[in-house]
């Protein structure tokens, strides 16, 4: 699972052609009806049908690339090794041995190897997140009263 690794800021010329993309695509969702619309390759006159879950999916994809942001799709569900749940969160594979062991991030383990899900692992990642800012909450409330702030 080393698809992020090769994620890549899109271009400015792919962000052009995104955000046209996304807004033909956004408007046209609106106005759809059915659950699996039928859509035509203009190049190819192909036509395929698709679920609308995946155009609503696409939409997203191409407004966050039009904004300039990377993207990665992964499964939900997708199992990963403990190193590659550690390259996931910017830690060591001891680290997040000792999150697995602790209990604050769910694993299977299969023979001797841990399997995290993607799942789970962007969980932990929320949580770590909202607890960090409840933190910097604390040291600024604590901050103001001991008045570092004044002037």
């Amino acid at each position: 699972m080393d698809h992020y690794k090769d994620v890549k800021r899109p271009s400015k010329e792919d962000q052009v052609t995104a955000i046209e993309s996304y807004n033909a695509l956004a408007a046209t969702l609106e106005e759809l009806k059915s659950k699996v619309p039928e859509i035509e390759i203009e190049e190819t006159k192909e036509k395929i049908k698709v679920p609308i879950e995946a155009l609503n999916l696409l939409a997203k994809i191409l407004k966050a690339m039009s904004q300039g942001k990377p993207i990665s799709i992964v499964p939900v569900v997708t199992e990963m090794t403990t190193q590659a749940a550690a390259e996931f969160l910017g830690c060591s594979r001891p680290h997040v041995v000792k999150l697995l062991e602790s209990g604050e991030i769910a694993f299977t383990k299969v023979g001797r190897h841990r399997r995290v899900k993607f799942e789970d692992l962007t969980k932990y990642q929320s949580k770590a997140k909202e607890k960090q800012k409840a933190k910097l909450i604390e040291l600024m409330k604590a901050d103001e009263k001991s008045g570092l702030y004044d002037s």
